[in-house]
């Protein structure tokens, strides 16, 4: 096992969200202020309201999903994936900035307990036409990834946020 799967495996995003998989390129997630997201940090809502900065190093094209997978359904117990952001066509060396939004950036706004908010890149085997998902809720990113022939992702990382009250923007 890599050790950089290690803090996917304990926070459980891959087996609930993506399958195992090797990680084979860079990639860098900075939001405003230079808050770098690492596996497991946890970000104030607030801190992560604008469009973060996301680097992609190595590889030629990639197509970079933003998911919430800990958002309950409306009459279920089990949890259900919420789509945040969706960009394609990032050439290498470069950000996400020079790719193809699809899908515009939605902060995250938890509402009731810990929610993980997941960065999966892929690498696109080609240049290709592709319809956003019909609904931001009730995504899967595996689904997603199967319908659109990107196989296995190359890199992914995770914070976890919260409701932010007014005691905790103090």
């Amino acid at each position: 096992m890599s050790r950089a799967l290690e803090p996917l495996i304990v926070g459980k995003v891959i087996g609930e969200v993506l399958d195992q998989f090797s990680p084979s390129v860079k990639m860098m997630v900075t939001y405003s202020s230079n808050k770098q997201v690492f596996n497991g940090h946890e970000f104030f809502p607030s801190a992560v309201a604008a469009k973060p900065r996301v680097e992609v190093q190595g590889g030629d094209l990639s197509f970079q999903v933003m998911t919430d997978p800990d958002v309950p359904g409306p009459s279920d117990p089990y949890l259900r994936e919420h789509l945040h952001w969706i960009v394609t066509d990032i050439p290498g060396t470069t950000d996400a900035s020079f790719g193809r939004e699809v899908v515009t950036y939605e902060s995250p706004r938890p509402n009731i307990g810990i929610h993980r908010f997941i960065f999966v890149l892929y690498r696109q085997k080609r240049r290709q036409a592709m319809n956003p998902p019909p609904s931001r809720d009730r995504f899967n990113t595996r689904k997603f990834a199967e319908e659109n022939d990107l196989g296995l992702p190359v890199a992914a990382v995770y914070f976890n946020a919260q409701r932010e009250t007014a005691a905790r923007r103090r």
